[in-house]
C-alpha cells in the first residue's frame, strides 16, 4: 500500500508513462504513480481472462472502490489504498474516475465502435480523463480541463494507433468501418492544435502531468504520412522527453 510499489506496477506494465514519472519532479511523483498504477490495472482487466463475465466482475470491483472511495474499503489494496489517498486529499472527481473504468468495457468484447463518435468517448473517458485526473493531483484549477484534455486526447489517439495491430491480432476492430489510422491521426493533431492554442490557463506546476504526452506529435505524424505502426527509436525518445521535461512546453 505504498507508492513504491505503484512504481514497480508501472514499471512493469507502462514503461513509456514510468519513463514519463521519472522525468517529473521527486513532488509529483507521490501523486503520479499511483494514478497512473490504478490506469494500468482498470486497463489490463479485460484482458487478463477469456471470460467477458470475470473481466466485468473485475471492472465492477474497480468502479465500487472508487465510489466508496470515503469509506476506507479496499484500502490493504496495494493500488486501491494510495488511490484512496488521492480522492480524499486533491478532491478527484469521482465521476471521472468512474467513465475511465467504465470505458475499459469495450475491451472485453469484440464488437467495433460505435462509429467515429463511439472512438471519440472511449479516448476521452481513457486518455483525457486521465490526464485530467493527473492535473487534478498536481493542482490544476478548473479553467485547465479544455486544453488538458486535448492534450490527452490527442496522447491516446497516438497510443491508440500505435495498438491497432495488436487489437487486431486479438479479434477486436479498433477502427470503425470507413475511419483509418490516418483520420485518427488528423483528428489527433487537431486536438493537439486546440490544446496548444489554449495552453496560458494551465500552471506551469501542472506540466509533470502532461510529459506522459511526450511521444504524441511525433507519432501522429507518423501516422499521417502512412506508418501503420507509428514508433520512435530510443533516441529519439529520450530527447523529445528530456526537451519537454527541460522546457515545460508541449
Amino acid at each position: 500500500m505504498t507508492v513504491s510499489a505503484c512504481a514497480e506496477l508501472v514499471e512493469r506494465g507502462d514503461p513509456d508513462r514510468f519513463r514519463a514519472v521519472m522525468a517529473a519532479p521527486v513532488e509529483a511523483r507521490a501523486q503520479l504513480f499511483p494514478l497512473y498504477a490504478f490506469n494500468l490495472e482498470v486497463a489490463r482487466a479485460p484482458w487478463v481472462t477469456q471470460e467477458p463475465l470475470i473481466a466485468e466482475m473485475r471492472l465492477q470491483w474497480w468502479r465500487d472502490v472508487v465510489e466508496n472511495a470515503a469509506s476506507g474499503a479496499a484500502r490493504a489494496h496495494e493500488v486501491a489504498g494510495p488511490l484512496h489517498e488521492l480522492i480524499r486529499d486533491f478532491g478527484l472527481p469521482v465521476a471521472v474516475l468512474d467513465r475511465l473504468i467504465a470505458a475499459r468495457r469495450w475491451d472485453i468484447h469484440c464488437e467495433p465502435h460505435e462509429g467515429i463518435d463511439g472512438l471519440a468517448a472511449y479516448l476521452e473517458d481513457t486518455g483525457a480523463g486521465l490526464m485530467w485526473l493527473a492535473a487534478r493531483a498536481l493542482g490544476a484549477p478548473e479553467a485547465a480541463e479544455g486544453p488538458v484534455r486535448a492534450y490527452g486526447w490527442a496522447a491516446a489517439a497516438a497510443m491508440y494507433i500505435r495498438a491497432v495491430p495488436e487489437l487486431e491480432a486479438r479479434g477486436r476492430q479498433p477502427l470503425p468501418a470507413g475511419f483509418g489510422v490516418q483520420g485518427l491521426a488528423q483528428r489527433g493533431l487537431e486536438k493537439l492544435a486546440e490544446a496548444r492554442r489554449a495552453r496560458k490557463v494551465v500552471p506551469k506546476e501542472v506540466a509533470p502531468a502532461l510529459l506522459a504526452g511526450w511521444q504524441a506529435e511525433r507519432l501522429l505524424w507518423q501516422a499521417v504520412a502512412g506508418r501503420s505502426s507509428p514508433e520512435l527509436s530510443e533516441a529519439r525518445k529520450r530527447w523529445a522527453l528530456l526537451w519537454q521535461a527541460l522546457t515545460g512546453r508541449w
